[in-house]
């Protein structure tokens, strides 16, 4: 029986790039795995709701009428997963569906149930949002290293895989943007390894949509701190 790949969108006043996104993640090209798009609208107030209702009704559909942030959009699609491996996947065009492949082969092949898409893998990828961006996932990475003991050059990438039993196993309970450093740091406290995969990126500034601010990164920041001590990995 043909493995599932479910890959949870969020998104959030994406009117721009949504349709897009969504015919380019079901080109991708993975056979003989298969696609479950769970896209998770969180309370947008622009006209990405109603594009999804007409365009991608023949998806998982999940559209809340409050925006709480990625993390709890993930969350409440992780709710809707019906498959084998799990990707999260930005609604802006920053990714690559076509490095789907490449992503999900080391779980395929037994060899880790977590991977990371790294940008810094990439030496194609001479572009950044702007050396804020930059300068801060260097650091949450390196941070990532000194506290956990590992050897990861990406940790606020976007593409993070699973096997989906062991993420619905982790008791998430971030709302926003610390989706990344809480599943991180729950995963290394596991013992378990991260594989990086190098992948392509498109990146956007601010002034194009990007959402993600400074505050975002002390909370980033604290989560590392914090998780890297709780009992309930």
């Amino acid at each position: 029986m043909p493995k599932i790949l479910s890959i949870i969108i969020p998104c959030y006043n994406e009117e721009a790039t949504i349709l897009e996104l969504i015919q380019r993640v079901e080109a991708a090209e993975i056979a003989p795995v298969k696609k479950q798009l769970v896209i998770v609208d969180d309370g947008s107030t622009d006209s990405t709701p109603e594009l999804l209702r007409q365009h991608a009704s023949q998806h998982t559909l999940l559209l809340r009428e409050q925006n709480e942030g990625k993390g709890a959009a993930i969350r409440h699609g992780l709710t809707a997963v019906q498959g084998d491996i799990v990707i999260i996947q930005d609604a802006d065009l920053e990714y690559n569906p076509d490095n789907y492949a490449a992503l999900i082969a080391p779980i395929l092949e037994g060899k880790t149930p977590v991977v990371y898409g790294s940008r810094e893998r990439n030496a194609r990828n001479r572009l950044h949002s702007g050396m804020t961006y930059y300068a801060g996932g260097k650091f949450l990475s390196a941070a990532t290293n000194l506290l956990y003991g590992s050897d990861i050059t990406d940790e606020p990438t976007c593409y993070k895989v699973f096997d989906a039993q062991l993420l619905k196993s982790i008791p998430l309970r971030c709302t926003g943007f610390e989706f990344c450093p809480e599943v991180t740091a729950r995963v290394l406290r596991r013992g378990i390894d991260i594989v990086e995969v190098p992948i392509d990126y498109f990146p956007r500034k601010k002034d194009e949509g990007k959402k993600i601010r400074w505050r975002d990164g002390i909370e980033a920041v604290w989560t590392l701190l914090r998780y890297r001590f709780v009992r309930d990995i």
